[in-house]
């Protein structure tokens, strides 16, 4: 069950990927052929807010955020955690996830960042950079976090616990 926590805050998402081979490449063609269906699949998701897009074009694929041009950035915005990991891992997305090896070369870092900003922001490259970067450097902090060590939105409220009288 996903969770609302009003539309304060929104969670950003950086990820990075390193191409094994240019995009042209025909090892690639199984993995270009996926990308305007995967886009499409978060554009409808109620969860999606935002991504980054080259310009004149419908994904980011020609955006080189980094020094060396095989690494392909994925920019970003979600209402919820839970709305980014059902796309993620439950969606058809999943099946690039499982086949991303196949693609992209392995990293021995973190090559996903996660934030929470105000509603309406819209992250800028930089700005992911340097969120990914704290990341590698820091680990999870409410500053930039993982999905395996996520931090709250700032709105959620905690879950009250339920105080019992034991009788004994």
């Amino acid at each position: 069950m996903q969770r609302t926590y009003g539309e304060r805050y929104h969670l950003a998402q950086v990820n990075t990927a390193t191409l094994s081979a240019p995009l042209h490449d025909p090892c690639m063609a199984e993995f270009v052929a996926q990308i305007r269906a995967i886009n499409a699949i978060a554009d409808s998701d109620p969860g999606f807010v935002w991504r980054l897009r080259s310009e004149g074009a419908d994904d980011a694929t020609s955006i080189r955020a980094f020094d060396d041009d095989r690494i392909l950035i994925t920019l970003t915005v979600w209402r919820s955690l839970e709305a980014l990991s059902d796309y993620v891992y439950r969606s058809a997305h999943a099946s690039v996830m499982r086949d991303r090896q196949r693609w992209f070369e392995k990293s021995n870092q973190p090559i996903l960042s996660l934030w929470w900003i105000p509603a309406g922001h819209l992250p800028t490259i930089a700005e992911a950079k340097a969120r990914l970067e704290h990341l590698r450097q820091h680990g999870s902090t409410s500053h930039a976090f993982s999905f395996r060590k996520p931090f709250p939105c700032p709105d959620a409220v905690p879950t009250p616990t339920l105080a019992v009288e034991y009788v004994g």
